[in-house]
């Protein structure tokens, strides 16, 4: 159970960190598009990207796929920009527009994934408590992701509803700053090199 909580909190710090800036700014801009009522939603949306991440981390701590830390650093930013920039270009909220994001969730939370696996196929090793060691991780990393959108949610319904500002508006102004970040990131990433 001392494990549990040791992965809890590296899950939670995963997502809660500055120095995760690139994971917050990936699950703000996945959960721009919907709003308090779409709650229900948005938590099938976040599990989607943790079962993603997970697959990644499973398939890393069985040494099953390794990829190179540079590439994965340049991916991870790109996903932001990805989501940003369908979320630019949205016309409206329709349900297949936002199931879209399902997909996204999922298939980036594979490419977010590999961001902490080289880390943490050191960290968990190949024995019994693994199975533990991996939900201690994905329940933190849920629980960060759900505190994260929890507050984009109550942010934006006030922003839309008490402040009167356009939907459309309120998902640029989420969008726009992260895919401006997530381009800086790239560029620093890609010079450092």
């Amino acid at each position: 159970m001392q494990n549990l909580g040791f992965f809890f909190d590296l899950g939670w710090h995963h997502i809660m960190a500055w120095d995760a800036l690139d994971h917050l700014l990936f699950i703000l801009v996945l959960s721009a598009v919907y709003v308090m009522a779409d709650w229900k939603k948005v938590l099938i949306l976040v599990t989607a990207f943790t079962l993603g991440h997970s697959l990644t981390l499973i398939l890393s701590i069985a040494d099953l796929v390794r990829i190179q830390d540079k590439l994965v650093e340049i991916l991870i930013p790109g996903t932001i920009i990805v989501t940003a920039l369908f979320n630019i270009g949205l016309k409206d909220d329709s349900t297949g527009a936002l199931r879209r994001n399902y997909f996204l969730a999922f298939f980036f939370g594979l490419i977010h994934g590999l961001g902490f696996a080289n880390a943490i196929r050191f960290m968990m090793s190949k024995d019994d408590s693994i199975g533990m060691d991996l939900l201690g991780f994905n329940l933190g990393l849920e629980a960060g992701q759900i505190v994260v959108v929890a507050g984009v949610l109550v942010i934006g319904f006030v922003i839309i509803n008490k402040a009167r500002l356009n939907r459309k508006y309120w998902v640029w102004a989420l969008s726009v700053p992260a895919l401006v970040l997530a381009l800086k990131m790239i560029w620093d990433r890609i010079s450092s090199s």
